[in-house]
């Protein structure tokens, strides 16, 4: 309880002077509420599909019934209004829509909308309900597991079941085998396609097809991860180490500039979902295209920190929709409003062929206006602070200016009326105050003097003994209950009458919350294309062009967007793949001599493209690439179960079963898990699968060690392949690496160079290159007759060591058990 106010007292006759004062207490917080077709006889298609949402996650399957398939999509992410799941639905258009029951209200929403589509008359989906222990985990698992599936094989034993299908469907990924599992589950109980048939016949299933987007180009998390294109790591720092993990060196972590949440969660939407959409492609190109003009370098600047000020709107929204709105939304709302308003403003004054800038100049309304309006005018920033609640300005609402008005006099009257019940107290008494509580009212307070021990002690006629608090005595007076009948419970009212008005306001806002919503869509998507603009200034990066007749990808001069910043120098490569020459390109080179580093930037800067990024190349031309398979890495996992070899053949197996004419396939080392002869054939075996498609074979890029694979003439000669090797020069017992792919063929993989480097012993150096020679020329390898010596030497040593420490006084000695055991053997190995 604090003073507010002190009127000295007349002097009494006694022990000394007497005080009158008026206090009352600081606000208390309001408690936060608590979060809460053909021919008529043909039976038509039907696409059932199965949908979970999580985490925001998508994960989606569907049935098929004209062809018996089953299709599904890897976990795949989305924004809030479910914008991906609308475009599978779309595309597909299924006959029903599968889902749990258990579902948040972003998916409710959706489904909501879906079910009232009167324009998908007569084909609007039926929603479908499971319980949720229909999806478990667990359970999905065993359904996928023990289908009766017509591909595969009688003959194949359980395990060789399990290993099959995990080469096919992505384990990995849990939101997809829930989905799956639930859809197995729902085509059981409903028995499509075998309504009339004996109940022991299952539903005919021939096969699981993974399933991208017509635009999308299909990227598995191996090539993620083995790219570098995303690299979490744990954070440094012991107090954040619990909150989760930090970008590393990754292609993201070098582009993301981002000043917003939003535009970074964009961004990394982009990285997952690259498209072959050449529009929508352009249309990001163009953005980053003139942000680096020279020109436009200070208004890209000035962009960048009015970004900064862009928030978490749909947080905002969803706590003024639940009425839990803090003092903190109102500031940053404010801000975030008329930092959109200067986006607008600016980007008025920017060429509007630029469909971005038409787009913010047209969607920022004059709604915004309205709002930054209204909040400035209502809410006052510092007093909200100050008393840690929404409170108004003045001259909002005159009856909460009055009741204001009179709260901040109260002090001096009830320093006046305090006066005036002091002369009616005891004159031992030294001093008194009037105080006010909220929803208590007014009360007299006096301190507690030494005679007053027993709660009888409190007693005073005429006053209504309350409470003892901090050695002070509270009464209610007759005075007291006169000013709770005069002037009532005035901070209640003032807090009541301005949350009144906050309602109002955030009535006012959600009516206008499209525009907001509007708002954050297209400033994270100027902040990504910003970030990008930044990067590709900084880094020399370039633009490159689509070619949808070009079946593959040619680069001029391209350099890997990661090794180039950790490098003193580096090299830059071209590449070209397009047309009907050259689709298999075989790159033999020295350990070290960076065949891995080139597969990789082909890789990424085909990437960079597909997502509108500029690229790190003096040209690029990209084709209609539809998806990009690696085996580079091998992810091991111990919940896997599977060995090393395993996962680099599930790895080829779904390039395999999955890559098209433009496709773009990345192998590094394939083969080297297993025994020599085995790893060699199963390379040749998959290339040669490959040629025999002929102008259908995917764009391959293979780095091998295996010289063999050449020397032996295990490929067939044709236009098809392309034979590159990774150029250096012998300076005496030194290897130069020049770092520049050219065509032909490697000669050695020199190892012994690189184990030299690597810091091996001259000797075991020495003694690895003659034993290769050897093998190489079919020679006998003979042991090493200095080692050998050396060996004799040490036994001979150790002999004697033996016998020096003998005790021939020992009378429990035994020498011939001691030649025995330690003599002849010993002597043995040293002859």
């Amino acid at each position: 309880m604090a003073s507010v106010g002190a009127t000295p007292g007349r002097t009494p006759q006694g022990p000394g002077p007497r005080e009158a004062s008026a206090s009352f207490p600081s606000p208390a917080p309001v408690p936060e509420p608590r979060e809460a077709e053909e021919e008529d006889e043909e039976e038509p298609a039907e696409i059932h599909l199965c949908v979970l949402w999580s985490s925001g996650y998508l994960g989606i399957a569907y049935y098929d019934t004209s062809d018996s398939t089953i299709y599904f999509m890897p976990d795949a992410p989305d924004h809030e209004s479910l914008q991906l799941l609308q475009r599978v639905l779309d595309e597909i258009d299924p006959q029903s829509v599968v889902t749990s029951a258990k579902q948040d209200e972003n998916m409710t929403r959706f489904l909501g909308k879906l079910a009232s589509q009167e324009h998908r008359e007569p084909k609007r989906p039926e929603i479908i309900l499971l319980p949720s222990v229909d999806f478990g985990l667990e359970i999905s698992k065993q359904r996928l597991l023990s289908g009766n599936y017509s591909f595969i094989p009688d003959s194949m034993t359980a395990t060789e079941k399990i290993l099959f299908l995990s080469s096919i469907i992505p384990f990995d990924c849990l939101l997809t085998v829930r989905a799956l599992g639930g859809l197995l589950k729902f085509l059981g109980r409903r028995r499509i396609g075998v309504e009339l048939e004996d109940y022991n016949v299952s539903i005919p299933i021939l096969g699981f097809k993974k399933f991208a987007l017509t635009h999308l180009v299909s990227i598995d998390q191996d090539t993620y991860s083995v790219l570098q294109i995303f690299k979490s790591e744990p954070h440094p720092s012991v107090y954040k180490v619990a909150s989760g993990l930090k970008e590393g060196l990754s292609l993201f972590g070098i582009l993301n500039r981002c000043r917003c949440k939003w535009g970074e969660k964009l961004l990394r939407l982009w990285f997952t979902r690259p498209t072959q959409d050449l529009e929508e492609l352009n249309s990001r190109l163009d953005v980053i295209q003139f942000f680096l003009l020279p020109q436009n370098l200070d208004m890209a600047q000035m962009l960048h920190r009015l970004l900064g000020h862009i928030k978490n709107v749909p947080l905002i929204l969803k706590r003024m929709k639940l009425s839990h709105t803090k003092v903190s939304d109102w500031q940053v709302l404010y801000k975030t409003v008329y930092s959109a308003l200067g986006l607008r403003d600016a980007c008025r004054s920017l060429p509007q062929s630029i469909q971005l800038f038409r787009d913010i100049a047209q969607e920022f309304s004059d709604d915004l206006h309205h709002i930054a309006s209204l909040i400035g005018k209502v809410v006052d920033f510092e007093g909200s602070l100050a008393e840690n609640r929404f409170t108004v300005l003045p001259n909002i609402d005159p009856e909460i200016d009055e009741k204001k008005r009179r709260l901040t006099g109260l002090p001096s009257f009830l320093t006046e009326v305090a006066r005036k019940e002091l002369e009616n107290l005891d004159p031992r008494i030294p001093s008194c105050s009037v105080i006010y509580i909220p929803l208590i009212g007014f009360l007299l307070c006096i301190p507690r003097l030494p005679s007053m021990v027993e709660t009888s002690d409190f007693e005073i006629e005429g006053l209504d003994f309350m409470f003892l608090s901090e050695e002070k005595l509270h009464y209610r007076s007759a005075r007291t209950k006169e000013l709770d009948a005069l002037l009532g419970d005035l901070h209640c009212d003032i807090r009541d009458q301005e949350t009144l008005l906050m309602y109002q306001l955030q009535c006012q806002v959600l009516a206008r919350a499209a525009v907001l919503t509007q708002v954050l869509d297209l400033a994270s998507r100027l902040d990504v294309l910003l970030a990008l603009a930044s990067a590709a200034r900084d880094y020399g990066y370039s633009r490159p062009r689509y070619s949808p007749r070009l079946l593959g990808v040619r680069i001029q001069n391209g350099r890997h967007p990661l090794m180039e910043l950790c490098a003193r120098t580096f090299v830059p490569n071209s590449a070209e793949c397009g047309g009907y020459k050259g689709r298999v390109k075989v790159i033999t080179g020295p350990n070290s001599s960076g065949k891995s580093i080139y597969l990789k930037q082909v890789g990424l800067i085909t990437f960079m493209a597909l997502v509108g990024s500029f690229v790190p190349a003096e040209e690029a031309e990209i084709g209609a690439v539809d998806a990009i398979f690696t085996r580079i890495h091998s992810c091991e996992s111990i919940s896997l179960g599977l060995s090393t070899f395993m996962i680099d053949l599930n790895q080829v197996a779904k390039a395999v079963n999955n890559a098209t004419e433009r496709s773009l396939v990345l192998i590094d080392e394939f083969g080297k898990g297993t025994n020599t002869m085995d790893g060699l054939a199963l390379l040749a075996a998959v290339i040669r699968h490959w040629l025999a498609l002929g102008p259908t074979c995917p764009h391959i890029f293979v780095a091998t060690n295996f010289l063999s694979l050449i020397q032996l003439q295990l490929l067939p000669q044709g236009p098809l392949v392309q034979y590159l090797t990774m150029e250096t020069c012998e300076d005496g017992n030194d290897l130069v690496f020049f770092y520049q792919v050219c065509e032909g063929v490697a000669n050695a993989s020199h190892a012994s160079h690189t184990a030299a480097q690597a810091g091996l012993p001259e000797k075991l150096v020495a003694r690895g290159k003659e034993v290769s020679d050897l093998i190489c020329s079919g020679k006998p390898i003979k042991p090493v007759k200095e080692l050998l010596k050396e060996k004799q030497m040490e036994n001979c040593q150790m002999l004697v060591d033996k016998f020096l420490k003998l005790d021939l006084e020992d009378p429990s000695l035994d020498l011939d058990i001691f030649m025995r055991q330690e003599v002849l053997p010993a002597a043995a190995t040293v002859l």
